[in-house]
């Protein structure tokens, strides 16, 4: 989520898929996970820092949505290994409790297991798979246990392994039992172009951040979701809130009428550095104001400057054509959630979509709150931890054998995990209680010409943002 922001905010454009837009999972975005957070992505979230390859610009205003925290009233877990005879075994919700359809980017679940579906998955694969995987977690009976093969960049795979935790707490006993691969790092891991022909049922199944068109990786919620200690992102409900506050402090039709990012211009060098030249120069003023983030100084300053909630203060988000994509951020649409920017000639493509937006701002702040709200309301903690377990559900179904404990996993609890310093960030997202309904329905699978007519819808719309743009520098 935090280089996703899931991305809109923070380090927008990094190299490789993280974005949150979308906060946390920024990596691609103006914006991850670029506001839109990790993208968008206004969306807040891209208001992470992100590590998609998606430089995303800036945007879009928090509308007035329904909070996104999960509250609880029931009994809390105890916070340590050695009392696990109190914790709840089965997951046991109100039976008046209801809980509708999950939102539509849950359906990209079946598209990204098909690989898998006819073959199944078997221990062999699971074996084959480890050289692209920075660890293997293992659930048997509602407990977890993980084996690591290396290190990853920062506390990536602790706050992965966190967030799973959370969600045997939300939903005890419900969890099924699963054998998984996780990579942690920045690129996709299992390229379509090895797993052709008569080698497609090797490719074995590894979980990460993000996918793109020509990789089989499986994509699962970021680490940014529960914080990002490096960088002082606080878990996502903690963000989002104080974006929506930070949010409130310029009204709309006061805000600057330029596209805005912060980043570090050394991350992914050759696209960034290139994406500076758009900045205010002698020669050319291309609408951009582009701010260079020192996290060395940052660090040591406290992150005073580097607040997402006093950068998400701007418009729409301006999304520069992004190669990964976070398991929301399909479900996006342009000129719905976001403005889309073409990679090539982008300090043209952005100065005409900041005159659009100055000439046309209604429609601007449309877009904005548009973007907002599929945040606010799409990608709320309860809706993360859902697709997480539907996910993990539909994934256990297709194992072909019954996992095991492997011989060097270590067993999982919150007082192993939680230590540290970032014991605070993990105490903040901290569930207490079981959630208090089931998770939310999951839809069927698109139908192929489902898939391709929203391809083409989306395509439509950015020819038409082509055709608006080549109007305007003809006249």
């Amino acid at each position: 989520m935090a280089e996703h922001v899931k991305h809109v905010l923070g380090d927008q454009t990094i190299h490789g898929c993280f974005s949150k837009v979308g906060v946390g999972r920024l990596k691609g975005f103006l914006s991850t996970t670029t506001i839109f957070i990790f993208f968008f992505f206004l969306l807040a979230i891209a208001a992470l820092l992100n590590w998609m390859d998606i430089p995303i610009i800036q945007g879009i205003p928090l509308g007035q949505a329904r909070s996104s925290e999960i509250h609880h009233e029931s009994v809390e877990f105890p916070f340590n290994c050695s009392n696990l005879v109190n914790y709840p075994s089965v997951f046991e919700p109100k039976e008046s409790s209801t809980n509708g359809t999950c939102p539509d980017y849950f359906r990209w679940i079946h598209q990204d297991l098909k690989q898998w579906k006819s073959t199944g998955i078997t221990e062999d694969m699971i074996e084959r798979g480890k050289p692209s995987a920075d660890f293997r977690l293992v659930i048997v009976n509602g407990t977890a246990y993980v084996e690591r093969y290396r290190m990853s960049y920062q506390t990536r795979d602790v706050f992965t392994i966190w967030g799973i935790l959370q969600l045997l707490r939300f939903y005890p006993g419900k969890v099924p039992d699963l054998d998984l691969l996780f990579f942690c790092g920045d690129d996709t891991a299992i390229k379509k172009r090895n797993y052709k022909g008569r080698y497609a049922a090797l490719a074995p199944p590894v979980f990460h951040y993000c996918g793109e068109k020509a990789a089989l990786d499986i994509v699962f919620p970021d680490w940014t979701f529960w914080g990002w200690g490096e960088v002082n992102i606080k878990p996502w409900e903690e963000t989002l809130r104080a974006i929506k506050k930070g949010n409130e402090r310029i009204k709309w039709e006061k805000r600057e009428p330029y596209a805005y990012w912060k980043g570090n211009p050394l991350v992914s060098r050759d696209r960034r550095l290139s994406f500076m030249k758009c900045n205010l120069s002698a020669k050319h003023d291309w609408n951009v104001r582009l701010y260079k983030q020192d996290w060395g100084q940052e660090i040591q300053g406290g992150f005073k400057h580097s607040k997402l909630e006093d950068q998400c203060t701007h418009s729409m988000t301006l999304m520069i054509q992004p190669k990964y994509y976070d398991f929301f951020s399909r479900s996006m649409v342009p000129m719905q959630h976001f403005w889309p920017i073409r990679r090539k000639n982008r300090c043209k493509h952005l100065k005409f979509a900041v005159e659009w937006g100055n000439n046309h701002p209604h429609m601007a702040e449309a877009i904005g709150k548009a973007g907002s709200k599929f945040i606010e309301e799409a990608l709320t903690m309860r809706n993360v931890y859902d697709y997480m377990f539907h996910l993990l559900n539909e994934y256990s179904k297709i194992l072909k054998f019954k996992p095991t404990i492997p011989p060097n996993a270590q067993k999982l609890c919150s007082e192993t995990t939680e230590q540290g310093l970032w014991k605070e960030f993990m105490v903040q997202s901290m569930l207490k209680s079981p959630s208090d309904k089931p998770p939310c329905a999951l839809p069927p699978p698109f139908e192929p010409q489902a898939i391709q007519a929203s391809l083409d819808a989306k395509e439509n719309k950015t020819t038409q943002t082509k055709t608006w743009e080549t109007e305007y520098w003809k006249n």
